[in-house]
């Protein structure tokens, strides 16, 4: 049997990341030791389709980096945390998992958001993580369903050279595509029909949590999932396009504070200490944004909830995401790591996403977007590098070189937090810069 580190080598050699958000590397976090091992497959964002297409079409590869990750971690349990309404992608896993009691599957609500790790945790376990703390805290390690299957190829000596990716909203042909690494998101688009309105509005990483691209001809990273087309003038492009000014004057002069935004924040229902209304009465009181007392916002999750809860259709999400960010700029550390308890009125404050798709006007794009083959070949690459959390991979290639796909281009800088880059397409270098690498077919 392969040793556990050896598993974590692979993973790291693999340039394996956390593929639902932030872009953790896994190999640092499947080499901490835990009790329990939980798969999120929630699909937090409403309309993307992912994890549960994977789960759907690749079931046995997912539940083997499962077991790699409770091997590498030490973990003694394995949970599915997989939303009750995806009945497809449950039996798929439970067929895989046959009677094997060392892995089980846990239901999870159809509410908005069921994929926050803290919340998932304390859904499947009852266990709170701190404030400002993270899974491993209480001795467990949480792992994206499409990490998972990554982490199988990686044990195989298969690098990360591909990205699956939900095409959803106003195009042709809602999708779920698997593409090269570093393609052009209007490439992306394309496969589904391209976009159906003019001067199309495109959210990367989804109605709640993705940000405006800004230039389609972006490439996409290991961190792109889901990419949701939208009118110009649809209510969510309207409010995503506001500036900050905007947004903060908007709020002082329209919030009457009736709490409602704090209410229903996730983490402020496990009893953590952030609260958006008072971080809106802050701003109206005039106090410098790098005031002690704005330090709540460091434990903001950035799902915007609290937009949802908003009577009076405020932003104070968008509020606390800028002043958190502002505060980590500013170099100020988070003062809060109580261990704290759940509110007994948290099982009351979920927000359904039905609601939740209706109020945000996206019923009309709720749709199937399954995984389909992409027959086309894809001619130029451009591998940002850095797709993850820590520094930025080191260039190992030169203009003119010629590679393979999943050769080695980018390396881990000597004793620093980061995840190795590959080529996703065979061809030559043609460009390199401290930002990115160019490949193209020769």
């Amino acid at each position: 049997m392969v040793k556990d580190s050896t598993y974590i080598d692979l993973v790291q050699a693999a340039g394996v990341t956390g593929a639902g958000g932030a872009g953790f590397p896994t190999h640092v976090k499947i080499a901490a030791r835990a009790e329990v091992v939980i798969a999120n497959g929630a699909e937090c964002e409403p309309l993307s389709h992912v994890d549960q297409e994977l789960m759907i079409n690749r079931a046995p590869a997912i539940l083997a980096g499962m077991r790699l990750a409770m091997q590498s971690t030490g973990a003694a349990r394995g949970v599915f945390g997989v939303k009750k309404k995806y009945t497809a992608a449950l039996g798929a896993l439970r067929e895989a998992i046959g009677d094997a009691g060392d892995v089980s599957v846990f239901e999870v609500g159809n509410f908005y958001p069921a994929g926050d790790e803290h919340v998932l945790v304390y859904d499947v376990l009852g266990r709170i993580v701190p404030e400002g703390g993270i899974p491993i805290n209480v001795g467990v390690v949480v792992q994206n369903i499409e990490t998972l299957y990554n982490i199988q190829a990686a044990s195989q000596g298969t690098p990360v050279t591909h990205k699956h990716i939900t095409i959803a909203g106003e195009v042709r042909q809602p999708m779920t595509v698997r593409v090269p690494i570093g393609v052009s998101l209007r490439e992306v688009l394309d496969l589904a029909g391209g976009p159906l309105t003019p001067d199309p509005v495109v959210l990367d990483g989804g109605a709640m949590m993705g940000h405006v691209v800004g230039d389609l001809d972006e490439p996409v990273t290991k961190r792109t999932k889901l990419l949701l087309v939208l009118p110009y003038d649809h209510q969510l492009s309207v409010k995503r396009r506001q500036s900050r000014s905007e947004i903060e004057k908007h709020a002082i002069s329209s919030c009457d504070q009736c709490f409602m935004c704090t209410d229903y924040c996730p983490r402020h229902a496990q009893g953590h200490a952030i609260q958006p209304h008072k971080l809106i009465l802050l701003l109206a009181s005039g106090i410098p944004l790098t005031d002690a007392q704005m330090a709540g916002a460091l434990l903001c999750c950035e799902c915007r909830t609290c937009n949802y809860a908003c009577p009076v259709h405020l932003s104070p999400g968008d509020i606390a995401i800028s002043v958190k960010h502002d505060l980590l700029k500013a170099g100020l550390k988070n003062p809060y790591h109580r261990m704290t308890e759940a509110n007994p009125y948290r099982e009351f404050r979920r927000v359904p996403i039905y609601r939740l798709i209706n109020r945000l006007g996206l019923a009309r794009y709720d749709r199937p977007a399954p995984l389909t083959d992409v027959p086309q070949m894809f001619k130029r690459v451009t591998l940002v590098l850095q797709q993850h959390i820590g520094a930025p991979a080191r260039p190992v290639v030169s203009v003119g070189d010629r590679v393979a796909v999943g050769d080695v281009v980018g390396e881990i800088p000597a004793a620093a937090l980061g995840a190795r880059i590959h080529a996703s397409i065979a061809g030559v270098v043609r460009e390199v810069s401290a930002s990115a690498i160019v490949i193209e077919v020769n």
